[in-house]
């Protein structure tokens, strides 16, 4: 018999029957189970706070029964909340922005569908039957109300995050921590306001859906900004498959026996941006085989051999919003013949700083400023640095260009490195001695597929405390051999003298320290942007007390 035990614990991970649909559902699809969800998704097309069915702390064992019976044995265990009083109530829980109140209005439907990248059909899902899913743009300072239908198939659930915003918790589209899923044939109305200004990008939150191509952009444009341009365009990066994705344990097992991803790998090295050096950018051998089975890399849903081409005209200054929104692959950006000034880190205004190239890991963004300048069709080259792929490609191709060859970035110049970055807005918030301070370490567990933060693989992981107000500071030792690049939701951080909400975390012992203000209440999630890595719990929550 189920027992309702152990109130302290306050998420399990709860495996779903498998499902026989065409798109495979061994992608993992883990579930975290919040002990009591505040906000649940329903018919009625708008958040609400509902009560729900408690679930219980469970065995190993109970938790394998739970799989194969499903939940109903143990809907008799209902019960308040203890996590925020005697009464079961969180007096710090933000509630949810009213429908009503919204100035703006978009709608999104998640559903099977396919699109082309490179010639041939691909069966996925994806929103409004496009990869990337539609462009959301907006001004600063709207209230915007996005309703979602969840139109996928066999009963899946989804949610949608809208990574780098840093909307009221009910609103942040973590299952389980946030609100429960949206469940098949249903939809839910996320409302938040688009403050501050910037490039961001929305996906599913919810197994590997991302990976499905569940994804699309997401601008705030600014009111006044702090460079000239003409014009800006989105340039949305990311990495696909040809076949349903899987649990990394099973591509691992199939790729290299299993092999672990601990301090005795090879390849990239400190590949990302932490800690002020870059380090090898090698990205073959081991390594390349702890990457899933990529068939390639698209800019706006585009592969290689037939690239989105912008079109230029001599004298334009163009804004290029650069977004990362890939599973699992970082990749080194540049423009053939051409320097980039990069303005925004995350969406976030910085001093323009001349670069011939910038690195960036899943989940960041650059937003740089090119001056056509240089009539010619050239190339914009993504490399990506931690697999072998064929990189991602776009055309600038300047009006009126006669040749039509395409001339390669060369990426012998000057490369971005984080301690380029100057925030335009006051960093004193994040200064002095702070309240709280968290030294986590990252590593792979023993399982292949296993991600640890301190030894602990989410959900069965420890909540971090903070109070409002308070001034974090997290110190981040990478101890495996794969670089990771952690975001924060709900919050922007300072690293070095920028603020970000997503910093990579060089390996074989690369560091990063972060400081954030606990100023935005709730549960917010922290984990490594890998979506292989999340889905192996490499996470943990940061609980405002």
């Amino acid at each position: 018999m189920l027992g309702c035990g152990n109130k302290a614990q306050k998420y399990i991970r709860v495996q779903p029957l498998p499902r026989s649909d065409d798109f495979d559902s061994r992608e993992g699809h883990v579930r975290y189970v919040r002990r009591s969800p505040r906000f649940v998704a329903g018919s009625t097309n708008h958040l609400y706070v509902g009560a729900s069915t408690m679930i219980p702390s469970l065995t190993r064992r109970e938790l394998l029964t739970a799989s194969t019976l499903g939940l109903a044995s143990i809907a008799g265990c209902t019960e308040t909340s203890n996590l925020g009083g005697s009464d079961g109530s969180d007096e710090s829980d933000p509630t949810p922005l009213p429908p009503e109140s919204a100035d703006e209005s978009r709608s999104l439907r998640a559903e099977a569908g396919s699109y082309e990248p490179a010639g041939h059909p691909l069966d996925t899902w994806l929103y409004g039957g496009q990869v990337p899913g539609p462009e959301i743009r907006v001004d600063e300072n709207t209230r915007l109300r996005v309703d979602v239908t969840n139109d996928l198939p066999d009963g899946a659930e989804t949610t949608i995050h809208w990574h780098g915003v840093p909307v009221r918790n009910p609103a942040d589209g973590v299952p389980g921590l946030t609100q429960d899923p949206i469940a098949a044939g249903e939809s839910f109305s996320y409302v938040f306001d688009t403050t501050p200004p910037g490039t961001y990008f929305y996906h599913s939150h919810v197994g590997l859906q991302l990976e499905r191509q569940l994804l699309g952009p997401l601008v705030v444009e600014e009111e006044s900004p702090h460079v000239d341009y003409d014009r800006d365009v989105v340039v949305f990066l990311n990495d696909y498959l040809s076949t349903p994705p899987k649990p990394e344990s099973e591509w691992r097992s199939e790729s290299d026996g299993g092999s672990g991803g601990g301090m005795g790998g090879g390849g990239m090295g400190g590949g990302g941006m932490g800690g002020g050096g870059m380090g090898s950018t090698g990205g073959s051998g081991m390594m390349a085989s702890w990457r899933p089975p990529y068939a390639g890399h698209l800019v706006n849903g585009r592969a290689s051999d037939s690239p989105t081409e912008f079109a230029v005209s001599e004298g334009e200054r163009i804004r290029f919003r650069f977004i990362n929104a890939s599973g699992a692959t970082t990749y080194r950006v540049g423009v053939g013949g051409h320097a980039m000034e990069v303005s925004h880190a995350d969406g976030r205004p910085v001093d323009p700083v001349d670069a011939d190239s910038f690195v960036f890991g899943a989940g960041e963004r650059y937003d740089a400023l090119v001056t056509a300048d240089r009539p010619g069709t050239w190339e914009i080259r993504a490399v990506p640095i931690d697999g072998d792929e064929a990189p991602a490609r776009a055309v600038l191709r300047y009006e009126g260009a006669e040749s039509q060859s395409v001339r390669a970035p060369t990426f012998d110049g000057r490369r971005l490195e984080y301690g380029d970055l100057r925030a335009r807005e006051s960093l004193d918030a994040f200064g002095g001695t702070p309240d709280r301070r968290f030294d986590l370490t990252l590593s792979a567990g023993s399982e292949p597929g296993a991600w640890l933060i301190d030894g602990q693989r989410f959900p069965d992981a420890d909540p971090l405390g903070i109070s409002e107000g308070d001034h974090v500071r997290v110190r981040l030792t990478n101890r495996s051999a794969m670089l990771h690049p952690m975001h924060l939701h709900g919050h922007f951080f300072r690293v070095g003298d920028a603020l970000k909400d997503t910093v990579v975390v060089p390996a074989h012992m690369g560091s990063v320290t972060l400081d954030f203000v606990a100023d935005n209440p709730g549960d917010w999630l922290f984990h490594c942007h890998n979506a292989y890595h999340l889905e192996g719990g490499m996470a943990r929550v940061f609980e405002y007390r």
